[in-house]
């Protein structure tokens, strides 16, 4: 089974990768790890305060099959964890790479998002990243995009988020849709 590293910093946005996490985990038997920038406990958005499994020096693509980054509130206070260098390795090495919400505009500042399709909280928030080159290939959308390996969504779309990485992660299985389903169905 695959082996997910979620990305998790202080104020990171719980709801983010809460389903993704259980469905993979529960109902699909994969590994799922939480790691902090020095492995030390941290504490969301929300208040939970999560003691994670590593500490993100020990997220190597030799040892996942994703990379999973919520967003939250550190970008906003400028204290965000910079992950050019992760991303871009496991993009390179053809792993899946994962970002939602502020995440998502920070894949942005990474480069790894101007030529496939994308889209975050807005194309603005994208711009504001000076390396970003892919306005073009944005996508204006409430729901989570995947293209070539890179999932990204805006905060509002943990459902279509966690539905996009499974498949991306080739684990949309009748498991998988029958539990992310029920939770996209208030949204019919």
């Amino acid at each position: 089974m695959p082996r997910i590293a979620i990305a998790l910093q202080d104020d990171f946005a719980d709801w983010e990768p809460a389903l993704l996490m259980a469905t993979a985990r529960c109902y699909l038997g994969c590994d799922v790890l939480t790691a902090s920038p020095d492995g030390r406990p941290v504490t969301s958005m929300g208040g939970l305060e999560v003691t994670p499994d590593i500490g993100f020096a020990e997220i190597e693509p030799e040892r996942f099959d994703a990379l999973v980054i919520p967003g939250g509130f550190a970008w906003e206070k400028g204290e965000a964890f910079d992950f050019t260098e992760l991303a871009r390795d496991f993009h390179a090495k053809g792993k899946v790479v994962a970002g939602i919400c502020a995440a998502a505009s920070a894949l942005a500042a990474t480069g790894i998002l101007d030529g496939v399709a994308h889209t975050g909280n807005s194309r603005a928030s994208h711009a504001k990243y000076p390396g970003y080159q892919g306005a073009d290939h944005y996508r204006d959308q409430p729901c989570a995009v995947s293209d070539r390996g890179i999932v990204t969504a805006p905060g509002s779309a943990p459902v279509t988020f966690a539905m996009e990485v499974l498949k991306a992660l080739d684990l949309w299985t009748p498991e998988a849709q029958a539990e992310i389903s029920a939770f996209a169905a208030e949204h019919r």
